[in-house]
């Protein structure tokens, strides 16, 4: 299958993938497998289990590698979500942290997995962008005293007087 994308991230997981992904799909509703590669006889992983997966969650395709124990996620590297209400800042909050995960400084989240996203609402990355720069600068120190993202409180930093 050709890549509808140039550069597809890869993700590496510790023989857990498919649960990875089944995650996932929990959680955006439009998620799907475009294509499975297993392990054969003699290879390095337990036969017949998925060795490398090409998935799609919101319109992005990902791989997802059972590359064993090695490696591990860091924050380095994050995935960012753009919400468009509290309500989806809270939703997808809860349901990344479920099961394991965490909650970080400044709407990050950390999930079952390890992988960070960051569960940012639009209109944050607006009034961080403000060209006044002292509604900009009141925005990022509320956001910097928060963990799960609170667009009310964010608003009344911006609209301060």
């Amino acid at each position: 299958m050709p890549a509808n994308q140039k550069i597809t991230p890869c993700l590496w997981f510790e023989g857990n993938a498919e649960e990875a992904m089944d995650f996932y799909f929990s959680i955006f509703e439009d998620g799907k497998i475009l294509d499975v590669t297993r392990w054969g006889k003699g290879g390095m992983g337990q036969e017949g289990s998925v060795l490398v997966a090409k998935f799609q969650i919101a319109g992005q395709e990902y791989m997802a590698l059972n590359g064993g124990p090695e490696f591990k996620f860091t924050e380095a590297i994050s995935l960012s979500i753009d919400c468009g209400s509290q309500d989806e800042v809270d939703a997808l909050t809860e349901k990344l942290t479920a099961d394991g995960g965490e909650i970080g400084p400044c709407g990050w989240v950390k999930d079952k997995f390890g992988l960070s996203w960051q569960v940012v609402p639009r209109i944050l990355m607006q009034m961080i962008q403000d060209k006044d720069q002292n509604r900009a600068d009141r925005v990022m120190a509320a956001l910097m005293q928060m963990m799960k993202i609170n667009i009310k409180q964010h608003e009344e930093a911006y609209n301060q007087v």
